[in-house]
């Protein structure tokens, strides 16, 4: 490109992030030139529906609803889409690379599901595909794992990467909450959506997940590689429990280099933790997100924000459209897909962590010794035990040594048999902490 031409930018959406772009881009117009390099500017904004009611101040003329022709047209530089979903985001974006445009995308869906064939087009394009606003908001984290630390070993990533479910899991601990009145104070608050499945039961965090292990182990993830558990069966007496134990409940996205029945391999899951209060990621409060990352030579580094809302996600949104719009001028790419390591994923019956294990039994002689027993015999180690007494019934609290969730899962179906065994009324992972 020459430099004295303006980077034209197509945005595809004008919601609650597509506006915030819109507005970013006229106010900053003038930043944006100087950090660039060229003037930066808006010709086109596809939307659903034309006429409605929008928080930016935006021309009537940049609007259409024919997104097919916008990503088509052969002035445009870089397209924006902040649409979300898989299609019609999944074909724009391939029609708009196969047009000559770079992309900037928040779309953690579409890239946790079918990634390799978005990278695949950028590749043969020859062209830019960023996506740093795709996890964690305005938090810097994609920028980090690909660039900062491309010459470590990145071995862990810890993270809380979905505040709605941080904020309903604080609730639940700073108020004694259960579980849907911690959902409706988030849903009154505009922290959860009317439909919060995606949020709660965890798929939003494992799509997340898929794009953070990609990238910090080189081997293509999908979200159905995830392990994923959500919140929606954590009560208020998980939350209690931890607190005893001096730990909180998170729902954590963990993302492990691990050794494998056959050498090196990735384990991915997405489920609610205890984790101790002495852990950074305890310390994560509201709707706010944070990701813990271990590498071999770097150690430990945590990158901490607000991981949604409207500015927040354009902030990462505009930060990669920098990028994207110097790299048009200097025509140069930046990095493509990093996939050449191409380890195997870990299922997660073979995924080791420790375990708090809540059993409801009869109070008499020998139940604690046939509990003991049973997680002996599916080589389960116990690291401590405790007992209270309810009168005619009594709750044994264990938890577990590190173990393979599939020995776990033997051993609390094999505890559920015993005819003195009325109810295992918990299970949860431990997180974080020392054996």
């Amino acid at each position: 490109m020459e430099v004295d031409k303006p980077v034209r930018v197509a945005l595809l959406g004008c919601g609650v992030v597509g506006t915030q772009v819109a507005r970013l881009l006229a106010e900053q117009a003038d930043d944006l030139t100087a950090r660039v390099g060229a003037p930066v500017e808006l010709v086109g904004i596809a939307v659903r529906r034309l006429g409605l009611e929008r928080d930016a101040d935006l021309p009537a003329e940049l609007f259409t609803t024919d997104a097919e022709a916008l990503v088509a047209r052969e002035d445009v530089d870089v397209v924006v889409e902040v649409i979300g979903g898989i299609e019609p985001a999944r074909t724009l974006i391939l029609r708009a690379l196969e047009h000559g445009a770079s992309v900037v995308t928040a779309n953690k869906a579409l890239l946790a599901e079918d990634g390799a064939t978005l990278f695949a087009a950028a590749e043969s394009a020859r062209r830019d595909l960023y996506y740093e606003a795709a996890v964690a908001g305005a938090i810097p984290i994609l920028r980090p794992l690909r660039e900062s630390l491309a010459g470590d070993k990145v071995t862990r990533v810890l993270g809380i990467v979905n505040g709605t479910t941080n904020f309903i899991l604080d609730k639940m601990d700073s108020s004694g909450a259960g579980f849907t009145e911690a959902l409706e104070e988030a849903q009154a608050l505009g922290y959860a959506e009317a439909d919060p499945t995606a949020d709660v039961e965890g798929f939003d965090a494992a799509a997340k997940a898929a794009i953070l292990a990609s990238l910090a182990f080189h081997t293509r993830v999908t979200a159905g590689d995830v392990y994923r558990e959500g919140i929606a069966e954590v009560t208020a007496s998980d939350v209690a429990s931890a607190r005893e134990m001096g730990s909180v409940v998170k729902l954590l996205a963990i993302c492990s280099l691990v050794e494998g029945p056959d050498g090196p391999a990735v384990s991915a899951r997405v489920h609610p933790a205890m984790i101790p209060l002495s852990h950074p990621l305890a310390s994560v409060r509201g709707a706010y997100n944070a990701v813990f990352v271990e590498s071999e030579a770097a150690g430990q580094l945590m990158f901490y924000g607000p991981g949604a809302g409207g500015a927040p996600t354009a902030s990462a949104v505009l930060g990669d459209l920098v990028t994207v719009s110097r790299n048009r001028l200097g025509d140069v790419r930046g990095a493509g897909e990093s996939a050449y390591a191409d380890l195997p994923i870990l299922q997660m019956g073979s995924t080791e962590t420790r375990y708090h294990v809540q059993i409801d039994v009869d109070d008499k002689a020998g139940v604690l010794a046939a509990v003991a027993q049973a997680f002996a015999e599916h080589d389960v180690s116990i690291q401590t035990v405790r007992q209270e007494g309810r009168g005619d019934d009594a709750q044994l609290v264990v938890v577990s040594h590190a173990a393979s969730d599939a020995d776990l899962s033997a051993t609390v179906e094999s505890i559920r048999r015993m005819a003195f065994v009325r109810d295992v009324s918990s299970v949860m992972r431990v997180e974080g902490a020392s054996e």
